[in-house]
């Protein structure tokens, strides 16, 4: 039986939510996903980046009320040290720990310009100039790290959470075409074909709620 609770919202449009999950699956940790709604005033706002919400992800557990996705995965890394969240390298930690920070913190331009939409796939689209220099940065960061540590995760031969921060990019990449090199490529299809990503994916497609503001066509 689940021993806890994650508060999420919409699993086709939310990436908070879904980095939330994926650090809990890392974990090995059971939960109860409590959802909620759509039409909440402050989900709402938080999915179409008008504010944060302290709603989603939030993980109860034993009496500990954790939200923040970063703080999420030290809450969880304390308490399950064995479960590779980490690298277990001191110094591929301290990277892993930063790439996680500036994809947590920053990329405002790329989280406007590519919402999150699991449920579309677009041949051809349009990338606004002001989010280019956030992909190319995100390529050197996922090109660092796949060549100091040989692939296909970032940090090595298993996911961790820095692969947990940056799984929404890489699915933002593939919803809208996003031309990047052939590491970068390679990586997406890393992400998309991991199991807990693809049974996420499969969920977000049968979500019956939509947001129009976010279905955008051009």
């Amino acid at each position: 039986m689940p021993i806890a609770e994650l508060t999420l919202s919409s699993k086709n449009y939310s990436s908070w939510s879904l980095r939330g999950w994926l650090l809990c699956r890392i974990a090995g940790l059971k939960v109860e996903e409590k959802l909620v709604a759509l039409d909440d005033p402050e989900n709402r706002a938080e999915l179409l980046l008008l504010s944060p919400s302290v709603l989603v992800p939030r993980l109860t557990h034993e009496g500990a009320s954790v939200w923040d996705t970063l703080a999420i995965a030290e809450y969880l890394h304390e308490l399950y040290p064995d479960a590779g969240m980490y690298p277990a390298d001191r110094i591929a930690r301290a990277h892993c720990r930063s790439v996680s920070g500036e994809i947590h913190s920053g990329f405002a331009n790329l989280r406007s310009a590519l919402p999150m939409n699991l449920k579309v796939r677009h041949a051809k689209f349009p990338i606004f100039p002001g989010a280019k220099p956030d992909i190319e940065r995100i390529e050197t960061i996922w090109a660092e790290c796949l060549d100091s540590y040989g692939g296909p995760w970032l940090f090595g031969d298993k996911p961790t959470v820095a692969d947990a921060m940056f799984a929404p990019v890489a699915e933002r990449f593939l919803t809208y075409a996003v031309p990047v090199s052939m590491k970068a490529a390679a990586y997406c299809q890393t992400i998309n074909g991991w199991d807990i990503m693809r049974e996420w994916i499969d969920e977000a497609r049968i979500e019956p709620d939509e947001m129009e503001e976010l279905d955008i066509e051009f």
